[in-house]
Protein backbone atom coordinates (compact mmCIF):
# COMPACT_ATOMS: atom_id res chain seq x y z
CA UNK A 1 0.00 0.00 0.00
CA UNK A 2 1.28 3.26 -0.59
CA UNK A 3 1.22 6.26 1.64
CA UNK A 4 1.50 9.83 1.38
CA UNK A 5 0.71 10.94 4.32
CA UNK A 6 2.52 14.51 4.99
CA UNK A 7 3.97 14.69 1.71
CA UNK A 8 2.56 17.15 -0.65
CA UNK A 9 2.51 16.67 -4.65
CA UNK A 10 2.66 18.87 -7.33
CA UNK A 11 0.91 17.87 -10.72
CA UNK A 12 1.82 19.84 -13.88
CA UNK A 13 -0.88 18.99 -16.06
CA UNK A 14 -3.44 17.61 -13.18
CA UNK A 15 -6.83 18.84 -15.03
CA UNK A 16 -7.09 15.85 -17.08
CA UNK A 17 -5.70 12.62 -18.33
CA UNK A 18 -3.34 10.93 -16.68
CA UNK A 19 -2.11 13.75 -14.67
CA UNK A 20 -5.21 13.91 -13.06
CA UNK A 21 -5.75 10.14 -12.29
CA UNK A 22 -1.86 10.76 -10.44
CA UNK A 23 -3.14 13.70 -8.51
CA UNK A 24 -6.52 11.78 -7.46
CA UNK A 25 -4.69 8.65 -6.51
CA UNK A 26 -2.18 10.70 -4.52
CA UNK A 27 -5.01 12.59 -2.95
CA UNK A 28 -6.45 9.22 -2.15
CA UNK A 29 -3.07 7.67 -0.32
CA UNK A 30 -3.28 11.27 1.99
CA UNK A 31 -0.97 13.63 0.18
CA UNK A 32 -1.54 17.38 0.20
CA UNK A 33 -1.86 17.96 -4.15
CA UNK A 34 -1.34 20.88 -6.02
CA UNK A 35 -2.29 20.74 -9.40
CA UNK A 36 -1.49 23.24 -12.21
CA UNK A 37 -2.35 23.34 -16.13
CA UNK A 38 -2.59 26.50 -18.50
CA UNK A 39 -6.54 26.45 -18.26
CA UNK A 40 -7.29 28.00 -15.02
CA UNK A 41 -11.24 27.19 -15.21
CA UNK A 42 -11.14 23.91 -16.13
CA UNK A 43 -8.13 23.10 -13.66
CA UNK A 44 -10.69 24.78 -10.90
CA UNK A 45 -12.98 22.28 -11.78
CA UNK A 46 -10.72 19.34 -10.90
CA UNK A 47 -9.15 20.52 -8.02
CA UNK A 48 -12.74 20.97 -6.77
CA UNK A 49 -13.16 17.27 -7.70
CA UNK A 50 -10.10 15.60 -6.56
CA UNK A 51 -10.43 16.42 -3.39
CA UNK A 52 -11.52 19.06 -0.60
CA UNK A 53 -7.93 20.84 0.17
CA UNK A 54 -6.64 20.33 -3.77
CA UNK A 55 -5.44 23.86 -4.63
CA UNK A 56 -5.26 25.04 -8.14
CA UNK A 57 -2.07 26.65 -9.45
CA UNK A 58 -2.54 27.59 -12.60
CA UNK A 59 1.13 28.21 -15.29
CA UNK A 60 1.65 28.42 -18.78
CA UNK A 61 4.90 26.32 -18.69
CA UNK A 62 5.84 27.43 -22.60
CA UNK A 63 6.14 30.76 -20.95
CA UNK A 64 9.42 31.47 -18.48
CA UNK A 65 8.53 34.32 -17.11
CA UNK A 66 5.25 33.16 -15.90
CA UNK A 67 6.93 29.93 -14.44
CA UNK A 68 9.39 32.05 -12.51
CA UNK A 69 6.75 33.61 -10.97
CA UNK A 70 4.96 30.71 -9.92
CA UNK A 71 7.47 28.99 -8.85
CA UNK A 72 8.16 31.52 -6.37
CA UNK A 73 4.74 31.65 -4.80
CA UNK A 74 5.22 27.53 -4.31
CA UNK A 75 4.79 26.09 -1.08
CA UNK A 76 7.79 23.50 -0.60
CA UNK A 77 6.73 20.34 -1.36
CA UNK A 78 7.94 16.02 -1.76
CA UNK A 79 7.37 15.53 -5.78
CA UNK A 80 6.99 17.28 -8.76
CA UNK A 81 5.23 15.09 -11.83
CA UNK A 82 4.83 16.79 -15.22
CA UNK A 83 2.51 15.00 -17.42
CA UNK A 84 1.40 18.16 -19.53
CA UNK A 85 2.30 17.19 -23.18
CA UNK A 86 2.05 18.01 -26.80
CA UNK A 87 2.00 15.75 -29.91
CA UNK A 88 2.29 16.61 -33.65
CA UNK A 89 2.31 14.31 -36.54
CA UNK A 90 3.31 14.07 -40.04
CA UNK A 91 5.15 12.45 -43.04
CA UNK A 92 8.96 13.86 -42.63
CA UNK A 93 9.08 15.38 -46.06
CA UNK A 94 6.60 17.54 -45.89
CA UNK A 95 5.37 18.35 -42.26
CA UNK A 96 6.16 22.09 -41.26
CA UNK A 97 8.74 23.23 -38.48
CA UNK A 98 6.56 25.43 -36.90
CA UNK A 99 3.90 22.64 -34.95
CA UNK A 100 7.13 20.74 -33.68
CA UNK A 101 8.74 23.94 -32.25
CA UNK A 102 5.71 24.48 -30.84
CA UNK A 103 5.38 20.84 -29.35
CA UNK A 104 9.29 21.14 -28.23
CA UNK A 105 8.42 24.02 -26.03
CA UNK A 106 5.41 22.87 -24.01
CA UNK A 107 7.21 19.02 -23.94
CA UNK A 108 10.55 19.67 -23.35
CA UNK A 109 11.67 23.49 -22.77
CA UNK A 110 8.27 23.54 -20.58
CA UNK A 111 9.24 20.62 -18.03
CA UNK A 112 12.66 21.61 -18.47
CA UNK A 113 12.28 25.39 -17.13
CA UNK A 114 9.36 23.89 -14.88
CA UNK A 115 11.71 21.51 -12.83
CA UNK A 116 14.39 24.21 -12.97
CA UNK A 117 12.59 26.92 -11.20
CA UNK A 118 10.37 24.17 -8.87
CA UNK A 119 13.92 22.60 -8.01
CA UNK A 120 14.61 24.69 -4.96
CA UNK A 121 11.19 24.14 -3.30
CA UNK A 122 11.52 20.58 -3.37
CA UNK A 123 12.47 18.80 -0.38
CA UNK A 124 15.42 16.62 -0.05
CA UNK A 125 14.56 13.32 -0.58
CA UNK A 126 11.84 14.09 -2.92
CA UNK A 127 11.83 12.92 -6.67
CA UNK A 128 10.61 14.63 -10.38
CA UNK A 129 8.68 12.26 -12.49
CA UNK A 130 8.83 13.41 -16.13
CA UNK A 131 6.64 12.01 -19.42
CA UNK A 132 8.00 10.76 -22.62
CA UNK A 133 6.19 8.26 -24.49
CA UNK A 134 7.09 4.88 -26.30
CA UNK A 135 7.66 6.45 -29.67
CA UNK A 136 11.30 7.38 -28.03
CA UNK A 137 12.70 4.18 -28.62
CA UNK A 138 9.98 2.29 -30.64
CA UNK A 139 9.58 4.67 -33.42
CA UNK A 140 5.96 4.79 -35.71
CA UNK A 141 5.79 6.40 -39.37
CA UNK A 142 4.68 10.17 -39.26
CA UNK A 143 6.11 10.45 -35.80
CA UNK A 144 9.49 11.11 -36.21
CA UNK A 145 9.30 14.85 -34.41
CA UNK A 146 7.40 13.08 -31.34
CA UNK A 147 9.84 10.31 -30.92
CA UNK A 148 12.84 12.74 -31.10
CA UNK A 149 11.01 14.35 -28.24
CA UNK A 150 10.44 11.77 -26.15
CA UNK A 151 13.84 11.14 -26.79
CA UNK A 152 15.17 14.56 -25.64
CA UNK A 153 13.09 13.78 -22.36
CA UNK A 154 14.43 10.61 -22.04
CA UNK A 155 18.13 11.96 -21.83
CA UNK A 156 17.44 15.12 -19.41
CA UNK A 157 15.73 12.62 -17.17
CA UNK A 158 18.90 10.59 -17.00
CA UNK A 159 21.59 13.93 -17.12
CA UNK A 160 19.61 15.56 -14.13
CA UNK A 161 18.82 12.15 -11.89
CA UNK A 162 23.15 12.30 -12.33
CA UNK A 163 23.04 15.89 -11.34
CA UNK A 164 20.05 16.12 -8.50
CA UNK A 165 21.18 13.23 -6.79
CA UNK A 166 21.42 12.42 -4.02
CA UNK A 167 19.16 14.97 -2.86
CA UNK A 168 16.80 14.57 -5.59
CA UNK A 169 15.70 11.33 -7.52
CA UNK A 170 14.73 11.83 -11.35
CA UNK A 171 12.67 9.30 -13.65
CA UNK A 172 10.68 9.48 -16.84
CA UNK A 173 7.24 7.52 -17.34
CA UNK A 174 6.97 6.42 -20.80
CA UNK A 175 3.26 5.21 -20.98
CA UNK A 176 1.85 3.46 -23.93
CA UNK A 177 -1.46 4.11 -25.04
CA UNK A 178 -4.38 4.82 -22.38
CA UNK A 179 -7.75 5.89 -22.46
CA UNK A 180 -7.89 9.76 -21.93
CA UNK A 181 -9.57 12.76 -22.77
CA UNK A 182 -6.31 13.05 -25.70
CA UNK A 183 -8.68 11.32 -28.11
CA UNK A 184 -11.72 12.74 -27.10
CA UNK A 185 -11.70 14.50 -30.62
CA UNK A 186 -12.17 11.25 -32.23
CA UNK A 187 -15.24 10.25 -33.35
CA UNK A 188 -16.93 7.30 -30.71
CA UNK A 189 -16.45 4.43 -33.37
CA UNK A 190 -12.85 5.41 -34.56
CA UNK A 191 -11.16 5.76 -30.91
CA UNK A 192 -12.61 2.54 -30.04
CA UNK A 193 -11.60 0.88 -33.18
CA UNK A 194 -8.01 2.35 -32.60
CA UNK A 195 -8.44 0.81 -28.99
CA UNK A 196 -9.74 -2.13 -29.91
CA UNK A 197 -6.93 -2.80 -32.74
CA UNK A 198 -3.69 -1.32 -30.54
CA UNK A 199 -4.83 -3.44 -27.61
CA UNK A 200 -4.86 -6.32 -30.05
CA UNK A 201 -1.30 -5.94 -30.61
CA UNK A 202 0.04 -5.80 -27.23
CA UNK A 203 0.55 -8.72 -25.42
CA UNK A 204 -1.47 -7.89 -22.62
CA UNK A 205 -4.61 -7.59 -24.97
CA UNK A 206 -5.95 -4.45 -24.02
CA UNK A 207 -4.59 -0.53 -23.83
CA UNK A 208 -4.34 0.80 -20.66
CA UNK A 209 -6.38 2.94 -18.06
CA UNK A 210 -4.98 6.14 -16.61
CA UNK A 211 -4.98 4.42 -13.09
CA UNK A 212 -2.53 2.13 -14.06
CA UNK A 213 -0.02 4.78 -15.01
CA UNK A 214 -1.22 6.76 -11.74
CA UNK A 215 -0.60 3.85 -9.37
CA UNK A 216 3.33 3.29 -11.27
CA UNK A 217 4.25 7.24 -11.01
CA UNK A 218 3.05 7.15 -7.13
CA UNK A 219 5.27 4.11 -6.90
CA UNK A 220 8.20 5.50 -8.53
CA UNK A 221 7.57 8.86 -6.77
CA UNK A 222 8.25 7.07 -3.64
CA UNK A 223 10.83 4.34 -4.31
CA UNK A 224 13.95 5.90 -2.81
CA UNK A 225 16.54 3.59 -4.68
CA UNK A 226 14.77 4.45 -7.84
CA UNK A 227 16.44 7.42 -10.29
CA UNK A 228 17.55 7.93 -14.31
CA UNK A 229 15.18 4.88 -15.36
CA UNK A 230 12.56 5.18 -18.23
CA UNK A 231 9.47 3.32 -16.96
CA UNK A 232 7.49 1.19 -19.88
CA UNK A 233 3.95 1.12 -18.60
CA UNK A 234 2.53 -0.22 -21.92
CA UNK A 235 0.87 -3.72 -22.02
CA UNK A 236 4.36 -5.03 -23.73
CA UNK A 237 4.36 -2.19 -26.71
CA UNK A 238 8.41 -2.33 -26.45
CA UNK A 239 7.58 -5.91 -27.46
CA UNK A 240 5.44 -6.20 -29.97
CA UNK A 241 5.50 -7.88 -33.31
CA UNK A 242 4.49 -5.00 -35.61
CA UNK A 243 2.59 -6.17 -38.80
CA UNK A 244 4.60 -6.14 -42.06
CA UNK A 245 4.08 -3.25 -44.32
Amino acid sequence: MLDFTGKTVLVVGGATGLGRATAEMAAEQGAKVIVSSRNADRLEVAAKDISHDTAAAPVDMTNESAVKAWAAELPEIDYLVISASSAAHGPFATSETAPLRSMFDAKFFGPYVTAREVLPKIREGGSIMLFSGVLSRRPGENCAGLGAVNGAVEALTRALALELGPKIRVNCMSPGMVRTEAYDGMPDAAREAMYESTGASLPVGRVGFAKEIALATLASLSNGYLTGQVLDIDGGHMIRQYANR
